[in-house]
């Protein structure tokens, strides 16, 4: 497919992803072009829109270049637990065509433009395009450390560091491709979003974030967050970047 050279919409979704991919290393020429022709033939979904059902037999890979999105599970009783939120230039999952079936859903938190790499193709890949694979499964390493630390922000992190820990995650995330407002980000998340990413009650949730503005650390307003203190919110949390792999991002 030859895209519109006019085409500035797919044009500017793409650069999230180049620049998640170029921190592991440069992208050829041809695999800009072929980057940019996948994010000409994505799809936008409504906000709360399941991409993927847990127990489905994979068919593509996901690529999101707008929007939020996130991981689950849901129990038997109907408890949901979110795993992981996806933000523009994150994708799921580079190995997929080795599953029998997937063992997590993915839903659209907000509204989300999002791409399809089908199994065929992505396997074509493999063989013409190593180093962009190499580069994907590098970015897949990052994913399993983020997933090894909410695992500890849940498991021995107290609730305001849970919550706190996580805003500045997203802070260093968002900032690395280009979609912060200095400390301040788009946050299309529910307080009950919130309670199944951290464990935490809505209730608790509240009372967390009112304990945060109290104390001058955060702002939120209309789905924006705004971080006052960054530094008294990396100390507070014991927030460490290591995992991210975001050395060229800095906080204060």
């Amino acid at each position: 497919m030859v895209l519109d050279a006019g085409s500035e919409v797919e044009s500017r979704a793409v650069r999230p992803l180049i620049h998640k991919l170029e921190r592991f290393g440069p992208l050829a020429e041809p695999e800009r072009d072929l980057l940019t022709r996948l994010a000409a033939e994505a799809s936008l979904f409504a906000p709360r829109t399941d991409l993927a059902h847990e127990g489905e037999i994979p068919n593509c890979l996901f690529v999101f270049l707008e929007g939020m999105a996130c991981r689950y599970k849901v129990r038997s009783s109907g408890a949901r637990q979110i795993l992981a939120y996806l933000v523009p230039g994150d994708f799921c999952d580079v190995d997929v065509g080795l599953l029998t079936r997937r063992d997590h859903a993915i839903s659209t938190l907000s509204s989300c433009r999002v791409a399809r790499i089908e199994l065929d193709t992505l396997q074509d890949l493999l063989v013409n395009q190593p180093s962009l694979i190499r580069a994907m499964r590098r970015a897949t390493l990052v994913d399993d450390a983020t997933a090894r630390e909410w695992l500890v922000n849940v498991g021995s992190r107290s609730a305001i560091e849970r919550i706190a820990h996580l805003f500045l995650e997203l802070l260093l995330r968002l900032r690395a491709i280009g979609l912060t407002r200095g400390d301040s980000y788009d946050l299309p998340v529910s307080q009950l979003d919130l309670a199944e990413t951290t464990g935490l009650s809505t209730v608790h949730v509240n009372r967390t974030l009112q304990d945060l503005k109290r104390q001058g650390l955060i702002e939120l307003r209309s789905r924006l967050l705004t971080i006052r203190n960054v530094p008294r919110l990396v100390t507070l949390s014991g927030f460490n970047p290591r995992y991210l792999s975001l050395e060229t991002v800095g906080l204060p």
